[in-house]
C-alpha cells in the first residue's frame, strides 16, 4: 500500500517504542537500501501534508513482531505505488495488453511483481555478504483498490490473486509461506459491483489456503475499525497503526500452524 500517516502524530510512548527496537528491524522500500526502521521524508501535498510518512510496516515488523520477539532481527522489504491494479503493474505475467487495460499511461510500464522480486533477492544477497542467515517468513498485502474500480480486473482478481501467491511461494521455493491479505473497502471507480467482488475473492482465496489469513475490514464509512483520512480511501496515522497490529498478529497465528 501507498497510503500513509503522520509520524508526528504518533504520541511519545509509540516514539520510544520504535526507537528501541530500530537497531534490530530494517526497512528496504521500493528498491532503496535498508536503514533502521523509522519514518521517510514526505513532500508535503494537498493529500498528505505532513513532512514524516509511514505505513502498516511501522507497527507490523517494528513493534508487534519485534516486541514480541526480544531476540530477532527482521529485514521489512516494501514495494509500493499508488493507483496501480494486480491485473497489470503487479501481474507476475505481465503484458503490455493487460497494463493498458487498466493502468494509467505513466504507469502503463511498470512491472511492480518483478521489481518486488528484484529487492527481495538483492537484499538477501547483502545479508548473505555480511555473513548474515535469513529466513522468509511471510508476506503482507494491501492492494486492491484499483482492480476493484475496472470490470475486467474486478472479475478475474481471485484468480489473479492466487496467481501472485504461488508465484511468491514458487520463486523463493516456500510451499506454504504465510500471506496476508488486508481486505478493501473502497468506494470508488467506474464498476458498480467491483469493490464487492475483490472483497469476496480476498475471501475465497485466504478461507481456500490455510496458509493464507485476510484482515477484514467494514465498508461502515464511519471507518471505526481503521480510521482513515479525509479522502475516504487513505489510512490516517491511526489506521496504519492498526493495520500493522493486525497483520502482525495475522502472521503469527499463521506461524503457530
Amino acid at each position: 500500500m501507498a497510503g500513509a500517516g503522520n509520524f508526528d502524530e504518533l504520541d511519545e510512548n509509540n516514539i520510544k517504542r520504535i526507537e528501541k527496537i530500530a537497531d534490530r528491524v530494517s526497512l528496504s522500500f521500493n528498491g532503496k537500501p535498508a536503514k533502521p526502521l523509522s519514518y521517510f521524508d514526505n513532500k508535503p501535498t494537498e493529500k498528505y501534508k505532513f513532512l514524516k510518512r509511514f505505513g502498516p510496516e511501522v507497527f507490523m515488523g517494528g513493534l508487534t513482531l519485534a516486541e514480541a520477539n526480544p531476540t530477532k532481527h527482521y529485514l521489512l522489504i516494501k514495494r509500493s505505488q499508488g493507483g496501480t491494479a494486480l491485473y497489470g503493474a503487479w501481474n507476475p505475467d505481465w503484458t503490455a495488453e493487460k497494463a493498458k487495460a487498466v493502468e494509467k499511461e505513466p504507469k502503463q510500464n511498470l512491472k511492480l511483481y518483478s521489481a518486488h522480486i528484484a529487492d527481495i533477492k538483492d537484499n538477501l544477497k547483502q545479508l548473505e555478504k555480511q555473513g548474515k542467515s535469513h529466513r522468509v517468513i511471510g508476506m503482507a498485502w494491501m492492494q486492491g483498490e484499483n482492480d476493484a474500480a475496472r470490470e475486467v480486473s474486478a472479475r478475474t482478481y481471485n484468480q489473479n490473486l492466487k496467481k501472485l501467491i504461488h508465484s511468491y511461494r514458487f520463486e523463493f521455493n516456500i510451499e506454504e509461506m504465510p500471506f496476508i491479505v488486508g481486505q478493501i473497502n473502497s468506494r470508488y471507480g467506474n464498476f458498480d459491483g467491483g469493490p464487492d467482488m475483490v472483497r469476496a475473492a480476498m475471501e475465497n482465496v485466504a478461507n481456500s489456503d490455510e496458509n493464507v489469513a485476510i484482515i477484514k475490514t467494514s465498508t461502515d464509512t464511519s471507518w471505526s475499525d481503521f480510521p482513515k483520512h479525509t479522502d475516504n480511501v487513505h489510512y490516517n496515522t491511526e489506521g496504519q497503526k492498526r493495520l500493522g497490529v493486525a497483520f502482525a498478529n495475522a502472521l503469527m497465528n499463521l506461524q503457530k500452524h
